[in-house]
C-alpha cells in the first residue's frame, strides 16, 4: 500500500509541474531522477541500500518552497511517507 501511495504522490507531483510554466530543464531532470529512485526503492528486486531518495526529496522541497507551493506540499507528504517506511 505504501509503495502505491509513493507512486501516486510522484504522479501528482509530475502533473502539478506539467501545469506550471516556470520549471526549468534541470529541475525536470532532478524530478525524473527522484521518480526513478522511488520506483527502485519500492521494487523488491532492486537493491536500494545506496538510495538517497529522502535527501533528494528534502532538497527539492526546499527549492519549491517559494515558487511552487502545491509541489512543495506534495513533496512534504512524500517525505512523510518515506519516513514512515524507514527511509
Amino acid at each position: 500500500m505504501r509503495a502505491e501511495r509513493l507512486r501516486k504522490l510522484m504522479q501528482e507531483l509530475m502533473q502539478e509541474l506539467d501545469r506550471t510554466d516556470n520549471v526549468d530543464q534541470e529541475l525536470k531532470s532532478t524530478i525524473k531522477r527522484l521518480q526513478a529512485d522511488i520506483n527502485d526503492l519500492v521494487d523488491p528486486d532492486t537493491d536500494s541500500a545506496e538510495n538517497t531518495v529522502l535527501d533528494d526529496a528534502i532538497a527539492l522541497e526546499a527549492r519549491f518552497a517559494a515558487s511552487h507551493p502545491v509541489a512543495e506540499k506534495i513533496l512534504r507528504e512524500l517525505i512523510n511517507n518515506l519516513s514512515r517506511i524507514g527511509i
